[in-house]
């Protein structure tokens, strides 16, 4: 019976997390094994000064399948951005609103320079096809690069480099425009379908929600695995744990390492967000602004403070700014261009602001290559009595986490015959 299988889980993110709820409700014994101070991987907020920090910039699309039947919209108390973005370009901060979700920012968008009223029609036909999933079979097939997709829908150059450039910049880590066809209308439907928002808790709210259907003692923190040993584990400390399977719920790497693998040879997409106090919100409303002009260091920059209140104590805001850049660090060059250019933006109110902290997300987005938009059950099963789960196993984003560990979950039962 199904109370009879003690399953070790090696890693306590989302996905395993999703994993080990699942098994749970199926009556399986469960341990979560943890390597860090707190369940949620690279999903996590920490308190910083009375501000709650995201670890890098986080969001959550309302819209991902996988986590509106995963979790409690509700009880995570969301709070929503803007549908659509500003554009900072040419000296000024320029609105492009969803006009299905916004239908009173219309004329504000279609007098927008950002596009012509070409491209703003465009951007209803991709709205239509991402949702109805015809995108990749007008656009030439699942593995057509964005690119050549934008030129299909016959976007301008202006309006790719203006909009798409950054946003998508933001989303896949990198200003190619690269990614394939079957993430981009995954991602344009989730966007389309809901709202981009943030828990009033931080983002690892969403982490801790998931851990809530467990029992405490499944979880066990500060519990790195050093190495498999048949379908147990062993610790860094020697503990040896006996199990009757195991699920890798890790980065693809330490997967790798644990499986007596060599790791992928293409490395993930780093990611760098800094965040800074001001005594004065820089900007109205809970906008993501873009950086259009294609020049300075910023990628992307939101006042997380006016999206969710709760992210800032009274009377002051927090601002994270995103950096385009790759580099394995934030040097004294870059940062002197970044307080530049946010001078440029917003005067000299700039001067007030306080850095608070610099996160330097690595692997934030997995090797483009292996990202699928469809998730396989025979894709996480290694061998008899191992499996694996995580969000390098789908579309590499936190719905891909919370699918993967669930799926998981079920291909083990299934195996057992206890589904």
């Amino acid at each position: 019976m199904a109370a009879t299988i003690r399953v070790l889980i090696v890693g306590g993110g989302l996905a395993g997390l999703a994993c080990a709820r699942r098994l749970r409700r199926s009556g399986a014994t469960v341990t979560v094994l943890e390597a860090s101070d707190d369940v949620g991987g690279c999903v996590r907020t920490d308190q910083v000064e009375g501000y709650r920090l995201d670890r890098g910039f986080q969001v959550l699309l309302t819209g991902y399948p996988e986590a509106t039947q995963a979790l409690d919209y509700a009880a995570l108390r969301l709070q929503p951005f803007h549908p659509g973005a500003i554009v900072r370009h040419a000296g000024g901060f320029h609105r492009i609103s969803d006009p299905f979700r916004r239908p009173q920012d219309l004329l504000h968008t279609l007098s927008s320079p950002v596009g012509s009223l070409r491209d703003k029609l465009a951007v209803l036909r991709l709205r239509r096809d991402a949702l109805n999933g015809g995108l990749c079979a007008r656009a030439g097939g699942a593995a057509t690069p964005v690119r050549d997709v934008l030129r299909t829908y016959g976007f301008s150059v202006e309006m790719q480099q203006r909009f798409f450039r950054p946003f998508l910049g933001g989303v896949f880590m990198e200003d190619a425009l690269s990614a394939p066809c079957h993430l981009f209308s995954f991602l344009w439907a989730s966007f389309s379908r809901g709202a981009i928002a943030l828990p009033t808790e931080g983002m690892g709210a969403v982490a801790h929600q998931v851990a809530a259907g467990l029992p405490p003692e499944s979880i066990r923190l500060h519990a790195r695995v050093r190495e498999l040993d048949g379908t147990g584990v062993v610790l860094d400390s020697g503990e040896r744990l006996a199990g009757d399977a195991v699920v890798l719920a890790t980065e693809s790497s330490v997967a790798a390492r644990l499986c007596g693998e060599a790791a992928s040879g293409e490395s993930g997409r780093n990611a760098f967000s800094l965040y800074f106090e001001a005594p004065l919100s820089p900007m109205a409303g809970s906008w993501l602004v873009v950086n259009g002009d294609e020049q300075g260091p910023i990628r992307t920059l939101c006042v997380l403070s006016e999206v969710a209140p709760s992210y800032a104590p009274p009377g002051r805001s927090l601002v994270s700014v995103s950096l385009s850049q790759q580099a394995a660090t934030v040097g004294d060059e870059t940062l002197k261009a970044l307080w530049r250019q946010l001078r440029e933006w917003f005067g000299d109110a700039v001067d007030g602001w306080r850095h608070l902290r610099t996160d330097r997300i690595v692997r934030a987005l997995p090797p483009m290559a292996v990202l699928s938009a469809h998730t396989e059950p025979s894709a996480l099963r290694l061998r008899p009595g191992l499996y694996r789960c995580g969000d390098y196993l789908g579309t590499g984003t936190l719905d891909a986490a919370l699918l993967t560990g669930r799926v998981a979950a079920e291909t083990l039962l299934a195996d057992r015959d206890l589904s």
